[in-house]
């Protein structure tokens, strides 16, 4: 067991490992494409993949309170190494775009059992500066998800199946350091029976309610943002024919940067408090949504890399403050549930979202498509709006 100051490091570290595996796909997607002669379409459709798995799978875990009833260091072990397997699945020579989205569903499903399930671990060693405490998980969670593009800029040497390897090793250590380091948190209630009933009992509570709306906005727009970084990139490349970006490291910068803001987002939150700092970070990330047409005019590279990277920084600064209010206001007993069952609604949402940007890519011009986006932080500031007691 480590020192308890050593408690959160250990989840950090250990989340950014293993959630390594959430876009292991796309950091390869173009050399997937070209191995296993896939059309354009299959970005939207492996990416939906990962966050259908992961919707299934956190419903099953809500449903039967996997969180909440056995030990959550031994479930995010057994998911850290079962989505490893799955991920180092897609180097076999064999697939077909079918057994594809198969593994990739796979990775999500157990995806389930690390995003959530970490979060529940640092709120059971956590009750005061839960929301900073969640703010460096997450952080973990965003460099995780970027990394996969840093591994591919750095390893044109090598072929594309070492990221893949390389993301399941780390998962797998990621995993296993979890287990030996970190005990059942002190603040832990376990739930003594199976409750099919819990996932509904937490929306009965209104400021909970208006948390998980907060949240179910937010996810609108954060990983189709996330997913099309590349191809907002790409075709700002194609209408300005003299710019030439270096895409899979801008990808791992615009992405990665959200990390910090993560970080940031929740030391301000103590002095500005949480509600008030989510509150800003999705009104500003909304109004990159609204604007983004503008940068497709603009022909200065500087200027969109910049205006990326400040929207990378906003669109998942309230992600940890969310997942903060959705647990100080659930009871304890059904903590894990209740931030699984989020996770589960939120992630549908993104299904949706990215589905709906795969199909209007191909028929619009992509300088409007992303003003879609938009629908999701104006209802996520809505239902914080309304609740004035959610703090």
């Amino acid at each position: 067991m480590a020192k308890t100051k050593l408690i959160l490091p250990i989840i950090v570290i250990s989340q950014f490992c293993c959630t390594s595996l959430w876009f292991a796909g796309n950091g390869v997607m173009s050399d997937l494409i070209e191995a296993f002669n896939l059309n354009s379409a299959a970005l939207g459709h492996l990416t939906s993949a990962v966050q259908f798995g992961f919707i299934v799978g956190t419903l099953i875990f809500a449903l039967l309170t996997i969180a909440d009833r056995f030990s959550p260091s031994k479930v995010f072990l057994i998911s850290a190494l079962c989505g490893a397997l799955f991920n180092l699945g897609t180097i076999i020579e064999t697939n077909s775009f079918t057994s594809l989205i198969f593994l990739r569903f796979m990775v999500g499903f157990f995806l389930a059992g690390i995003y959530p399930v970490g979060m529940k671990i640092a709120a059971d060693y956590y009750d005061k500066g839960l929301g900073k405490s969640l703010s460096f998980l997450v952080g973990a969670l965003v460099i995780g998800t970027a990394f996969p593009h840093l591994i591919k800029e750095f390893s044109t040497e090598l072929s594309w199946k070492s990221v893949l390897i390389f993301t399941s090793s780390i998962a797998s250590l990621g995993g296993l350091l979890l287990v030996l380091l970190v005990p059942n948190g002190p603040y832990r209630k376990r739930s003594q029976k199976l409750d099919f009933t819990a996932l509904f009992k937490v929306f009965k509570n209104n400021n909970f309610r208006s948390a998980a709306f907060g949240y179910f906005g937010h996810m609108w727009e954060l990983y189709t943002f996330w997913a099309f970084v590349p191809v907002i990139l790409t075709s700002y490349s194609k209408i300005h024919p003299e710019t030439q970006f270096n895409v899979p490291f801008l990808s791992f910068l615009i992405i990665g940067l959200g990390g910090v803001s993560c970080v940031f987002g929740g030391y301000i939150s103590q002095i500005k408090g949480i509600k008030n700092t989510a509150f800003t970070a999705l009104l500003l990330s909304g109004i990159c949504c609204v604007i983004s047409p503008i940068i497709f005019y603009i022909n200065s590279s500087h200027v969109i890399v910049v205006f990326l990277m400040f929207w990378g920084l906003v669109v998942i600064a309230d992600s940890p403050l969310f997942s903060t209010m959705v647990a100080q206001n659930a009871e304890a007993e059904i903590k894990g549930t209740a931030l699984t069952i989020v996770n589960c609604i939120g992630f549908s949402i993104t299904i949706f979202s990215i589905q709906l940007i795969n199909l209007l890519i191909g028929h619009w011009t992509p300088k409007y498509v992303f003003t879609i986006l938009t629908i999701g932080p104006l209802f996520g500031l809505i239902a914080l709006y309304k609740n004035r007691k959610l703090s």
